[in-house]
């Protein structure tokens, strides 16, 4: 057992009524590994870890989280998940070391050493000065961080993030970035969902990229990008005439004329990746007369891996699911 995966699931399928949610997804989270689930709104993200978290029964296939069936035997997985929802859990009339102590007791953690674990998540989690202050005047980072130690008291083996950063602004998800990284080189497995996709490229060791209840694609972010390509020269031409002169000297598939609808004055040419090629784009440029306004080379995002797998960016939100 202590070889198993950390979460091991097959053909995973369920519905709400006549609505089809998920259809047949496999997934598997090695130990000590962060797994980003990636998708936009209904794509089964949430209901995905309901299942894994023993919250909801799956309607077909099965699944296994530190080697226990989530089915048969959801009281031994849920001795070793955490699970932190998309909106913080925490009780604002309590302080924030109240509110810790209050689930170290819900966990069962023995008398002795709760004050010294309370203490130790203050601290790792830079809440020891806002300890005393009752959590209805914490900022929303500070709420999703004291949420995120409290789901950490009873040190699980296993922890479910189901979209941790929605609605913190850029400096607050930095933060809690800071602290998941802490928590996973501390040994935790984690399954990250998220619709952020430098959230994903940021935390995660592999993606699941899911789609219409499917996983579409699995692998590191540096594979899943270079099955879309290397590196582009991303150019920006003063005026649509001048793009359209460039791209027809480096053989771009012809956009809008000029003066049409859509015509544009950015271009982005392919490259191999290497800096003879680049080198060579840039030339061809040069050669035209055209002077651009800028010029850069750009990388292939987790953005590109996802349109170019569903045919449409992860900002697509659905409401099957949360209507569901």
């Amino acid at each position: 057992m202590n070889d198993s995966p950390a979460v091991e699931a097959e053909g995973l399928t369920h519905r709400y009524g006549s609505v089809g949610v998920l259809d047949g997804v496999d997934l598997t989270l090695h130990r000590g590994e962060v797994l980003a689930l990636l998708g936009p709104n209904g794509a089964g993200k949430t209901t995905t870890v309901r299942i894994l978290s023993t919250l909801l029964e799956p309607t077909g296939g099965r699944a296994r989280v530190a080697g226990f069936d989530v089915v048969r035997e959801a009281r031994r997985v849920r001795e070793v998940i955490s699970v932190t929802g998309q909106s913080a859990a925490v009780d604002d009339k309590l302080t924030g070391r109240e509110n810790l102590v209050t689930m170290a007791r819900l966990a069962h953690l023995p008398r002795a050493e709760v004050r010294a674990r309370v203490d130790e998540l203050l601290d790792a989690f830079d809440l020891a000065s806002a300890a005393g202050r009752r959590v209805g005047t914490y900022s929303g980072g500070m709420r999703r961080r004291l949420d995120l130690a409290a789901g950490l008291v009873a040190r699980p083996r296993v922890l479910f993030l189901d979209e941790p950063s929605t609605g913190l602004d850029p400096r607050a998800r930095q933060d809690l970035w800071d602290v998941v990284r802490d928590v996973v080189a501390q040994g935790t497995s984690l399954l990250l969902t998220t619709q952020y996709l430098e959230e994903a490229d940021q935390l995660a060791d592999r993606v699941a990229v899911l789609d219409g209840g499917r996983v579409v694609a699995d692998g590191t972010p540096a594979a899943l990008k270079a099955r879309v390509g290397e590196a582009a020269v991303e150019l920006d031409l003063a005026t649509a005439d001048d793009a359209a002169r460039v791209g027809s000297a480096l053989g771009l598939v012809p956009g809008p004329g000029v003066g049409e609808p859509g015509a544009t004055t950015a271009l982005r040419v392919p490259t191999d990746g290497t800096l003879a090629h680049v080198r060579d784009v840039l030339d061809r440029v040069d050669a035209t007369g055209v002077v651009p306004r800028g010029w850069s080379v750009v990388s292939p995002t987790l953005d590109d891996v996802y349109l170019a797998l569903t045919g449409h960016p992860t900002e697509h939100p659905t409401e099957q699911e949360d209507a569901a």
